[in-house]
């Protein structure tokens, strides 16, 4: 398994049930991005936050590293790749890992202003992520870049806060935003592109908004907050559409996708955690199942 966060944990545990034997490779820390989300709900378990799950999920990993089912490695993983017999990880410190199957499941990592082809911005610009913000940080003209799912996550975790948020939304973004547009605490500015300079005299940011008609609006913010959302974390070897994003029924037969990886709609804890267990299940039907020439 590549990465520990949710896909991960749950392909670890499945893996263990079924007597398989499990390495799981991560670079940081279990949970992953798990432990920046303030507030859950749509999660099974009772769980209110992500560092509680978190929590949970290194608990899983070290009670089946204990009971001899699972090895967990900390380390860099640069490549992956199929062959007829065997599966190999790269590891950034020159070792090659040999499985029967790799499941692949890194996520995401977030998107810069730079990423976004619909913003231009100074050289000096910078936008603290959404995630980090407190409520104290917010003014009455804060701008938030992008309208992705963390903007309803945080919302739910600053329960009191009634500031504002002026929430400018490409048209990329317009089905995220459907999930928070209710809230009165958020002002949806549509736009097709954004241009961010510093004013010439005080503090703060310019932001020059052009509408879809080509309208162009100027406001003055005194903070700008990223919430740009995500872009996929996948390592060589993998086979990638236009947008990133690693299809599962690409990949070779040996190497399976679980989590965000997978897709930019997908990405929900719950789908995370059944895509890691099916991608499991789905190789040990393979070789239990199969004839003579099959996967073994």
């Amino acid at each position: 398994m590549v990465g520990a966060g949710p896909a991960g944990v749950a392909a670890a545990v499945m893996a263990a049930s079924l007597n398989l034997r499990t390495m799981v490779v991560e670079a940081s820390s279990v949970g992953g991005k798990l432990h920046r989300i303030g507030a859950l709900e749509n999660v099974p378990g009772n769980w209110s936050t992500g560092p509680q799950l978190a929590d949970a999920l290194a608990a899983d990993l070290a009670r089946l590293e204990k009971a001899g089912r699972c090895t967990v490695v900390q380390a860099l993983a640069a490549e992956v790749s199929g062959h007829e017999y065997r599966a190999e990880l790269a590891l950034g410190d020159g070792r090659v890992l040999t499985a029967n199957f790799i499941v692949v499941a890194t996520g995401v990592t977030d998107l810069a202003p730079a990423d976004a082809g619909w913003i231009t911005a100074s050289a000096e610009f910078s936008a603290p992520p959404l995630w980090r913000a407190t409520p104290q940080d917010l003014t009455a003209r804060t701008y938030v870049l992008g309208a992705d799912r963390p903007l309803g996550t945080w919302l739910r975790a600053h329960q009191d806060v009634t500031t504002t948020l002026h929430v400018l939304c490409p048209p990329a973004d317009a089905y995220k935003a459907a999930e928070v547009e209710a809230d009165g605490r958020i002002r949806l500015v549509p736009i097709s592109h954004a241009a961010i300079t510093k004013p010439t005299y005080g503090g703060g940011w310019t932001v020059e908004v052009e509408g879809s008609d080509g309208t162009k609006t100027t406001y003055a913010a005194t903070s700008v907050l990223n919430n740009l959302g995500n872009k996929p974390a996948a390592v060589a070897g993998l086979v990638s559409g236009n947008d990133g994003y690693c299809p599962p029924d690409k990949q070779h037969r040996r190497i399976r996708i679980a989590g965000d990886l997978r897709s930019a709609r997908y990405q929900r804890i719950t789908t995370a955690q059944g895509s890691g267990a099916e991608a499991v299940l789905a190789y040990y039907y393979d070789i239990t199942l199969s004839h003579a020439g099959g996967i073994r």
